[in-house]
């Protein structure tokens, strides 16, 4: 009897252990919700138009509450609705709860005072009302020409911050952090 039950008790061990094919899990892929060939949206604050996002394609994954944008055009407007300034790149990623923009590939972007910086990737924060970038960029501007490694700006680069910084200037020049401006 005795060696019955250890007979049975290997058996079923055994059993156990082999559990023959398996089927693999399944991991549903990331689909968007919705699909866009072009898309306009305006963002507002308090009821007042701030930007104008423009996209060749889109696709908004509505559980991560983000569009995945292609060709993207992005206008700032101030509070009398005059441009600000505007921001071009070849992708981004606009995160809608947050109002936020990743912009990467040939980001261009331009100021009403024909300020023109170039840099390969462009963060816009619009809780923080800043635009930085972790990336080398170039600027030009009527007043000179700089480069760092990193910037962070206002949407009307008036206020500039850079890491690295190298230029060169025109005319009167471009005053740094510190300078007063009286020659």
């Amino acid at each position: 009897m005795r060696r019955l039950l250890i007979v049975a008790g290997l058996a079923i061990a055994a059993g156990c252990r082999d559990r023959g094919v398996q089927p693999r899990s399944v991991v549903s892929a990331d689909s968007a919700d919705q699909v866009y060939d072009s898309m306009v949206f305006n963002i507002t604050r308090d009821g007042v138009k701030t930007s104008r996002v423009e996209a060749d394609s889109a696709w908004v994954y509505q559980a991560r509450q983000v569009a995945d944008l292609k060709n993207i055009k992005v206008t700032s407007f101030d509070s009398a609705g005059a441009v600000i300034s505007t921001i071009t790149a070849k992708s981004g990623v606009y995160g809608i709860r947050e109002s936020s923009l990743d912009a990467r590939g040939t980001v261009v972007a331009t100021s009403a005072g024909g300020k023109v910086l170039k840099t390969e990737h462009l963060v816009f924060d619009r809780a923080r009302n800043l635009i930085t970038s972790d990336t080398a960029f170039t600027s030009t501007s009527p007043q000179g020409n700089i480069s760092g490694t990193s910037f962070e700006a206002d949407p009307a680069f008036k206020y500039v911050r850079v890491t690295k910084f190298r230029g060169t200037q025109k005319g009167k020049g471009i005053l740094l952090p510190g300078q007063s401006g009286v020659p």
